[in-house]
């Protein structure tokens, strides 16, 4: 997989192809090597833009896969594409699932019982409130919260979720190196060791406006609900949460004061349907969550530390040598040696033989 996934990255390099494209060029083809060497006449069959042909021409000309995948791992980012085993499986049920995923940190089992929290950069006294005691109780409840590290009810559901000891995952506009708004690179640091930072935005994109919306369905297809607190009436978080009911996810609104812009938009949406959030308690018993604290109970055979994760990642079950695991991994053998025989004693890999090694079903 990892010769193919040089070509995923090939694609997602490529300026105008998105999801649609992609997939279209997955199913034309059969093989993204193949159709990264195809010629002109054969893209023009499927009807791509004379001006994506372009693009994809002028970067193949220009770029080694081999050396921009090699970079790639040197920063301690992910790859993940929809045909690895590692890729989210609620986010790979939506229609247009992002071909690509690019992740710092870990992602795990755990973080399929998910919710999204947004809402607006400009919190009230009010809005801080409830999104502290909502962060905190559900995290401690075992479930991973979702947002999208802007200013706001995003960055203070991450803090309170990290400061209760749970799992979040922050979701990009930009690539995974560039943090914005940059006063939350401390921020997305804590994030990175208590769950993810991800995007399916090449390394080196740069926030633009324009990034943001297609970003949202990410953020809602991580999680079984999105959660909105407060939001105005052309607030961000309510593309979070159509995009949700799209996806027939649940949608949770905090109700507000009906005097607050603040609150127009959360109260709009419990007008047109959405669950009216009055305590955090009213997510675990609409979603019927009473198997997390079952689920919580089995964890000691998932990842404690980024070591374990990583080397689970490039596991599958079908046995694989320990130097295989190095060349995935880019750990010495010093490293991935002691990390395997932890993982060994907690059940979560057995060794079969001649240094090779395979995922058990708690992975």
């Amino acid at each position: 997989m990892m010769d193919q996934r040089k070509y995923w990255i090939g694609f997602n390099l490529v300026k105008g192809i998105g999801a649609v494209r992609f997939q279209q060029i997955q199913n034309y083809f059969g093989d993204l090597s193949v159709a990264w060497h195809a010629p002109t006449e054969a893209f023009q069959e499927i009807g791509l833009p004379d001006r994506v042909l372009k693009n994809l021409f002028s970067l193949r000309h220009d770029i080694d896969l081999d050396q921009v995948y090699d970079s790639i791992l040197q920063t301690n980012t992910t790859v993940l594409t929809l045909m690895d085993d590692q890729y989210p499986r609620l986010l790979k049920e939506i229609d247009q699932a992002p071909p690509v995923l690019y992740v710092n940190g870990t992602l795990t089992p755990a973080d399929e019982f998910a919710v999204a929290i947004v809402g607006t950069r400009r919190v009230t006294a009010y809005g801080q409130q409830v999104t502290r005691d909502m962060s905190t109780y559900l995290a401690g409840h075992g479930l991973t919260i979702v947002s999208g590290l802007a200013r706001g009810v995003d960055a203070l559901a991450h803090q309170h979720a990290v400061q209760a000891g749970g799992r979040t995952i922050a979701v990009l506009g930009s690539g995974v190196d560039v943090i914005y708004p940059p006063e939350h690179r401390k921020l997305a640091e804590a994030i990175v060791d208590h769950g993810a930072v991800i995007s399916d935005y090449p390394l080196g994109t740069q926030p633009e406006g324009i990034n943001f919306p297609p970003r949202n369905r990410i953020i809602s297809g991580l999680s079984l609900a999105t959660i909105v607190v407060e939001a105005g009436e052309r607030s961000g978080a309510l593309i979070t949460a159509d995009f949700a009911v799209e996806q027939g996810r649940d949608v949770f609104a905090v109700p507000g004061n009906v005097f607050s812009p603040a609150c127009r938009g959360t109260n709009r949406l419990i007008q047109k349907g959405a669950y009216a959030m009055v305590s955090p308690q009213d997510v675990l018993d609409v979603l019927d969550l009473s198997q997390v604290e079952d689920y919580k109970d089995a964890r000691q055979t998932l990842p404690k530390d980024t070591t374990e994760a990583r080397i689970l990642q490039v596991m599958g079950y079908e046995p694989i040598h320990v130097d295989e695991i190095c060349h995935e991994t880019g750990y010495p053998i010093e490293q991935v040696s002691a990390a395997l025989t932890m993982m060994e004693l907690k059940g979560m890999v057995q060794h079969v033989g001649g240094m090779r090694y395979v995922a058990l079903s708690g992975r």
